[in-house]
Parts: C-alpha cells; structure tokens; sequence
C-alpha cells in the first residue's frame, strides 16, 4: 500500500495560543491513600490461577503480525465485526526494538474460522510523506468503533510530522475493505480547539488557565471505550497521556476528544499528589470515571519512583475525585472490563510475565480485592481485554514484543 501524500491540502492547524506560562505539577508521592493492595505472589500457586494460565496458552486464536518479515509488534487492539477478527498494532521490520523511527502501524484481519488467512493493512509507515510533510515516526496504534457506525472502524495513532507528535486517524470501511484518508484528531479544553498534538494539547490547557504534569516523548490515546449519554448525546470515553501527564478524555465521534480531567485537579481540593506516567486506564460506569495509572518505576538505590499503581475514580457530577488506592503493579498498561455486571482490572503486578485481576469495589474503591494473580510462564505484554461475537473474554497480548 502507497502511503505518501503530496496533492492534499495541508490538514494541519496553527495552534489557538497566548503568552500564557505552563503551570506544571511535579513529580509527588500520594500522601494518605484510602487502601493499599499489594502484589502477593503466593497466589500463582492457586489452583484458578494455574488453570486461566493454562486456558490462555491453550486457546490461542492466531498471530496477526507479517510472518517472517515482523522483527517487532506491540500494542494490539481487537475487535470482532462481521464474521472477522479486526487487530491494530504497531510493528518494525528492521529491528526487534520498539524505536518510532522504524515502525508501521497496521490494521490486520482474518476470518473467524479462517485464523490463517490475513490481510495486513500498512496504514502509515515511518518515512512515508504527508500533505508535503515528512513522516519522522510512528507509535501507539488503536481501533475503535462507534456504536452509531457498525460498518466502520476508526483506526488511531501517534505519528512524528516533522518531529512533532499527532494524533492521526483514517476509517476502514468494513463493507468495501477501503481505508478513508488520514486526517488528524483534535483536542478541545472549553471552547479552544487544537490539533491533537504535543503543543496544541499544551497550549489548550493554558489558554484555558488549567496546569498539567510534564509532556514528553510521543502522545496515546487508550484503546477502550466506555459511553455516557450526556444532555440528549453519546459521548465515548477514554484516557489519554503524553511523558507523565495523564488525563480523562471523551468523543461524540472519535475525531475530536474534550478534555474532561486530570489527577492534579479536582473539585473541592480533591486533586491529588502523584508520579503517573504513561497509559492510564479508563472506564465510566454509574456517572463515575474508573481510573488506573501507572507511575514511575520505583528505584531502590534513590528511592524514587513507586511500586504500585494508582486506583481511583472521577465523579462525572461532582468534578471530585476519590482518595487514591495504591496498587501493587510493575508500572505497565492496564485494562478495565465489565463482566456479569462487575468491574474488574486487568493488570501486571510483578512484572509482565503475570497477570492480576482486581475486583472494584464500586460503593468503596479501598474494598477492592485481588481475585487472581497468575504466572503466565512467558511474556504476556499489554493485555486487552473484550468480547468476541459468542460474548465470551478475549484477551490480546504481544509477547516480548515480537508477536
């Protein structure tokens, strides 16, 4: 697939702005959390955690990445649609690192009962020129749907243009097998909307007199959605995060994605102290925002960084958020999912060979309890979790980064 652009008319915009100072919060260990949860590797040796360690290895559905030619994927999103298994990944061809310099995102399928029989879309490729601009990197690669468009796939991901770090999206349509044309997302704070990139983010928080934690590196957006009617109108949420800024996004329509909330500030003084960093899980259930984030890495020698992740919640009425709990985690991506009206996290507690999974307690997030911790016996990176067209759990997952 020919990926470079020249003919288009520039689909980028200059930044709404003002000579306003970044307020930047720093880096703060979370004082007085409401519960914490340790990592207790005595449960591997459960009886149910050897069995769902044993009924995921055993129940492989297929490889999505190109055979022989992939030196690295990471980063899947799935989705079931039509009869067809739908992946969005991030892969290299040159090397076996994670470097954006070398990278593709893609869009893959396969028929439900056909695994081996793929079409691997390349959606972007590092290298590739855009409305007269160079592409200087690629990173996070999602999908998501709309419940209002069945017959369409919004594929979304971080591009360097010029070295500079944008959302971008193209929509696949399912029925033709086409891809639309790539176009960039927005981020809007109140009435200020920008190109959803590393300096109109920014730049829309402060216009908007709102701090935020330091941006670095490339900018994501989560994989799962969770909706709220609001006002007559469907808004799907999700999180978002750039270096160690994190926030509460949401979308009519997936295109451009409002503000909604940040750690640091809350209603009330509810904000609080932390060192989130990187993908923060999002899930809204009952007008409240279930959130978990990773933080630093914690550093033995300085004694910096943290050992556990944050567990919280955003009320969507109050603008208050609640006292964090401190969970024990590797600092890794997480997942939330509701299952027979519960809802639970996914994440890696030690280490990402292992997987934990957490029951919320949605009256008192500090009654949260650990329900399995598994040894996966290999590598079990960045698990999603959702449903496939029978209603039973899938989870995808990379290992080592190479499939």
């Amino acid at each position: 697939m020919d990926n470079v652009k020249t003919d288009c008319k520039d689909i980028f915009s200059e930044d709404v702005s003002q000579l306003t100072a970044f307020k930047i919060y720093g880096r703060e260990r979370v004082e007085a959390p409401a519960a914490v949860i340790e990592a207790d590797a005595s449960l591997n040796s459960e009886a149910k955690a050897k069995a769902f360690s044993r009924e995921i290895a055993e129940n492989k559905i297929a490889d999505f990445e190109k055979d022989g030619i992939d030196k690295m994927c990471h980063v899947s999103t799935f989705c079931y649609v039509g009869g067809n298994i739908y992946m969005s990944y991030y892969a290299n061809t040159q090397s076996a690192e994670e470097d954006p310099g070398y990278q593709a995102a893609r869009l893959a399928y396969i028929p439900e009962n056909e695994p081996l029989n793929k079409t691997i879309l390349d959606i972007m490729k590092t290298g590739d020129s855009l409305c007269g601009h160079r592409v200087t990197g690629v990173y996070d690669t999602i999908l998501m749907q709309r419940d209002e468009e069945p017959d369409s796939i919004y594929v979304l991901w971080t591009a360097s243009i010029d070295n500079k770090y944008y959302r971008l999206y193209r929509i696949f349509d399912i029925k033709t097998g086409s891809l639309g044309d790539i176009c960039v997302n927005r981020f809007k704070v109140k009435d200020t909307v920008n190109d959803f990139s590393s300096s109109g983010m920014q730049n829309a928080l402060a216009v908007n007199g709102i701090g935020h934690k330091e941006f670095f590196s490339d900018i994501g957006i989560m994989q799962k959605l969770s909706s709220r009617t609001e006002n007559g109108e469907k808004y799907y949420y999700s999180g978002t995060y750039s270096g160690n800024f994190t926030a509460i996004i949401k979308s009519k329509d997936l295109i451009t994605w409002e503000y909604v909330a940040q750690p640091n500030e809350g209603a009330n003084g509810t904000g609080f102290k932390n060192e989130t960093i990187w993908e923060n899980a999002v899930y809204v259930l009952n007008d409240k925002a279930y959130y978990f984030v990773r933080q630093w890495n914690y550093d033995e020698k300085t004694d910096t960084g943290s050992k556990y992740g944050i567990l919280t919640y955003y009320d969507l009425n109050s603008g208050e958020w609640a006292r964090p709990v401190l969970v024990g985690d590797c600092q890794s991506r997480s997942d939330f999912i509701v299952y027979k009206g519960g809802l639970y996290l996914f994440h890696a507690p030690t280490d990402r060979n292992h997987i934990g999974i957490i029951k919320i307690d949605c009256n008192n997030i500090a009654n949260s309890k650990v329900i399995l911790q598994a040894d996966m016996n290999g590598s079990c990176f960045y698990p999603f979790i959702q449903y496939n067209s029978a209603g039973e759990l899938c989870m995808s997952y990379t290992v080592d980064r190479k499939h």
